[in-house]
């Protein structure tokens, strides 16, 4: 009875770790998507409504799902504090502190750090231009990561649930 127990949590845990896994995989796509509709967002903001940049973190922050939606809230209070001199200094304190609860990679990481350094510091054209040139970017890793999802989600989910299963077959 105590080996069929144990072969019981073994698979579970293992298919668990296996669903964890893929979760992750199918969660990044929808991330990208929301990081890409902050970014479209923030270049609206800035260019057409002329709204000051913590300010506009604030209603982004709002709008998109919470994931994402930390990054621009915690970024808003950073500035508004003035615990952070600059929007670069404000963005990098909030993806150091939220960016291990997100799917996201290091490459969108890279690009909001990269934007960071730019927003703020240049005049509304330039932000514009680097702005859209981040949203291409990312655009192209939301397909990757649809990709992605496609291959791995499924493939781990079972994996998981097939090494349950060899070591539940090795015990007995």
């Amino acid at each position: 009875m105590v080996k069929l127990i144990g072969a019981v949590l073994i698979l579970f845990s293992a298919s668990m770790i296996g669903w964890q896994i893929g979760r992750n995989y199918a969660f990044r796509p929808v991330q990208l998507r929301a990081l890409l509709v902050a970014l479209q967002m923030l270049e609206t903001e800035i260019v057409y409504g002329l709204t000051p940049l913590h300010r506009a973190f604030v209603k982004i922050g709002h709008r998109v799902p919470d994931e994402v939606g930390r990054l621009f809230l915690t970024a808003a209070e950073l500035l508004i504090t003035e615990r952070a001199q600059t929007a670069e200094d404000a963005l990098r304190q909030a993806i150091d502190a939220h960016w291990p609860q997100t799917a996201l990679r290091r490459q969108e990481r890279d690009v909001l750090s990269s934007l960071g350094q730019v927003l703020g510091s240049s005049d509304r054209e330039d932000q514009q231009k680097h702005l859209r040139l981040a949203v291409t970017h990312l655009r192209g890793l939301e397909e990757e990561a649809r990709a992605e999802q496609g291959r791995y989600e499924k493939m781990y989910k079972s994996l998981g649930f097939l090494c349950g299963l060899l070591v539940v077959i090795l015990m007995f």
